[in-house]
């Protein structure tokens, strides 16, 4: 695994507000922190291209373009601050059939965020095997990937930002997505779950 590198000032930083405390999470080998910038996106892009040509797949790029754009579209709805996933000539084996974004999870109105954890603990969400900074609840829903029936797995882990005072958390999601046909008891789904535990056990926040 390797750390994962700090991110660029927030526009809540730029405007004067007090900063949050930068991050860092042991990411699984060859992965790296992004942004969600339009030159990351761009940059993704370009990679993708090239790493289809390699393959002599150039036809599934205008796929793989819909598809990334569609997630960053996604990840800027949701106030994303960060994503992981492999680096450009990263091992075939860092090509995981899942993602992990970093946002910002501030509470309701009239709803302090402590309380919207413990309600989403009565709702049958835990701790992070034992890790108490953490709340982590999971959710299984029904995808298409093209034509095709999937399932996807999506494991959110909530903790709060220190010296936020209880009004803003740090939210890691991590989605996993697999062929209908496979169980929730998969090995590999299960393999997968624990690799991203252990990547959000392994949080350091920075003074």
């Amino acid at each position: 695994m390797t750390d994962s590198a700090p991110s660029a000032p927030s526009l809540r930083e730029e405007l004067g507000a007090p900063a949050d405390p930068e991050f860092e999470l042991v990411l699984p080998e060859g992965w790296v922190r992004r942004d969600v910038s339009p030159e990351t996106e761009q940059a993704m892009l370009d990679a993708a291209r090239a790493r289809l040509m390699e393959a002599h797949r150039p036809d599934l790029y205008g796929q793989i373009r819909a598809q990334l754009r569609e997630s960053f579209d996604a990840m800027r709805r949701i106030g994303a601050i960060a994503h992981f996933g492999p680096e450009a000539g990263a091992p075939d084996s860092a090509y995981l059939p899942a993602s992990l974004i970093a946002s910002i999870r501030t509470p309701q109105p009239g709803v302090p965020l402590a309380e919207e954890m413990a309600q989403r603990i009565r709702e049958g969400a835990t701790d992070l095997h034992g890790d108490r900074r953490f709340v982590r609840f999971e959710r299984e829903s029904d995808v298409t990937l093209g034509t095709d029936p999937a399932k996807q797995t999506t494991v959110v882990y909530l903790t709060p930002i220190p010296g936020s005072r209880g009004t803003r958390a740090l939210q890691l999601t991590a989605v996993i997505t697999r062929g209908a046909e496979f169980p929730a008891d998969d090995p590999a789904l299960v393999l997968m779950q624990r690799l991203f535990d252990g990547c959000v056990a392994s949080l350091r926040w920075e003074r």
